[in-house]
């Protein structure tokens, strides 16, 4: 088992969260959009959310400002945080916007709230963890769009909770953190998409 734990660091890698996002607003959400529409959505979402932190994680690496893709150490996460923080704010303000995905908008803003407390932490000596930020604000993002749309979704919601308890696990057996930076982490990641349930539920 230890040696499957892992796996899951690496499947629910917070650089997915923001695709799995629209992939299950697209699913669950009541949308009507043509398939250019939707092309063009998810494109934005992969360049912006995927591929532009990929390239920047390679250029951070050569210049010897990150490790490797864990970020273990506390110093290699501020600049990743915070170009984060400034791609999910392009995002909603030229792509994403309120006015037309408010849905997918305040995920995003979630996500950059979240982000933002966690790169604050990080001069207090608090290190969240960025595996649980991503796994559970994307669990209570999908339990809204079930409330939202009256849709059954138990099965998909057990799932979501079982990875939450299967990512913290595998965050435990690599030695990446303590009991204390999960339960940071897990904070982090629901207590924004809690609160901004009321602006779109």
């Amino acid at each position: 088992m230890k040696k499957i734990l892992p796996l899951f660091s690496y499947v629910f890698h917070p650089i997915f969260i923001p695709l799995l996002g629209t992939v299950f607003y697209v699913l669950l959400d009541t949308i009507f959009l043509t398939k250019p529409q939707y092309l063009i959505l998810f494109l934005q979402i992969i360049i912006i959310t995927l591929l532009l932190p990929i390239a920047f994680f390679y250029l951070l690496r050569t210049f010897g400002k990150i490790d490797n893709i864990m970020l273990a150490d506390i110093s290699h996460r501020r600049i990743p945080l915070l170009l984060h923080i400034m791609l999910l704010t392009v995002l909603i303000t030229k792509s994403i916007t309120v006015e037309r995905f408010p849905v997918l908008f305040f995920f995003f803003l979630g996500g950059i709230i979240s982000a933002a407390i966690a790169f604050i932490g990080l001069y207090f000596k608090s290190k969240a963890s960025i595996h649980m930020i991503g796994i559970s604000a994307l669990t209570v993002f999908i339990i809204g769009l079930s409330i939202k749309n009256e849709i059954n979704t138990i099965n998909l919601v057990t799932f979501f909770v079982f990875m939450n308890g299967l990512v913290a696990s595998s965050r435990l057996v690599m030695k990446a953190h303590t009991n204390k930076e999960l339960l940071i982490g897990f904070l982090c990641g629901i207590l924004p998409q809690l609160g901004l349930l009321y602006f779109w539920l």
